[in-house]
């Protein structure tokens, strides 16, 4: 690679660091930029799942602050996270997936329109009673794990849809745990790709330090907006990734 396609990669994953961090959708940066220096669709995939973990990492760091008390929530949704991510990554791996990506940009589309409605939702669906999370919010983890580790693109805000339906919080701390199974979804598709995937390394090696500095930016960022301004972030993001997918 010249001078220019590395400097061109480091300035994507600082943007999709960032973007991961405030609520998911970095891959529609640096998912591009890849094919854009002539990576193939898988390779350009796996590669992009590797870089962006570093990413996630700085996500979970920056927000130390609102995860404190929420260590037995974010445990017990990991675990599916993890079931969810393990399928996901043997789905790519195993099988072409072209039914499942022309459905993407649906699901992009309609999570976002759901965290639009969230409040509204949250109030008709019900949610934590006791201190118990909802059964509906597993499945939804489950899928947002599935889906992540398959694509990764417009995940949190999958995630973020899901979590802000059936947890009774204020959504900061609602998007931290976003950012945890994010990680932690992240984390089982690095394993799975860096054994058995067409990883380019000297890529990840250029855009994972980066996404890791947007990481830490983008938790400051978002932790200046209010709720509302947050979701109506997320939701205009989420619907303008949904109409990039399609149209690609």
């Amino acid at each position: 690679m010249t001078l220019h396609d590395l400097l061109f990669l480091a300035g994507a994953g600082l943007l999709a660091g960032v973007v991961n961090a405030l609520a998911g959708g970095g891959t529609l940066v640096s998912f591009p930029a890849l094919l854009a220096l002539g990576y193939p669709g898988l390779t350009a995939t796996v590669t992009n799942s590797v870089a962006l973990w570093p990413g996630y990492l700085g996500g979970v760091l920056g927000y130390r602050a609102e995860l404190r008390g929420q260590r037995r929530r974010a445990a017990v949704l990991s675990v599916t996270a993890v079931l969810g991510a393990c399928g996901g990554s043997a789905l790519l791996l195993l099988t072409p997936g072209r039914l499942f990506e022309s459905l993407v940009p649906w699901l992009v589309g309609f999570a976002s329109l759901g965290l639009l409605a969230q409040p509204w939702l949250r109030k008709h669906l019900g949610g934590e009673e006791g201190g118990r999370t909802s059964r509906l919010v597993y499945a939804g983890v489950f899928v947002g794990g599935l889906y992540g580790a398959y694509f990764n693109g417009g995940m949190g805000v999958v995630l973020l849809t899901v979590l802000g339906m059936f947890l009774h919080d204020n959504l900061h701390r609602v998007n931290a745990v976003r950012a945890m199974l994010s990680l932690v979804i992240s984390s089982v598709s690095v394993i799975a790709f860096s054994l058995f995937g067409p990883v380019r390394w000297l890529a990840v090696a250029v855009i994972a330090p980066a996404s890791l500095a947007g990481g830490f930016l983008g938790t400051r960022v978002a932790r200046l907006m209010p709720p509302a301004v947050l979701r109506g972030v997320v939701v205009v993001f989420g619907l303008g990734v949904a109409i990039a997918l399609a149209v690609r």
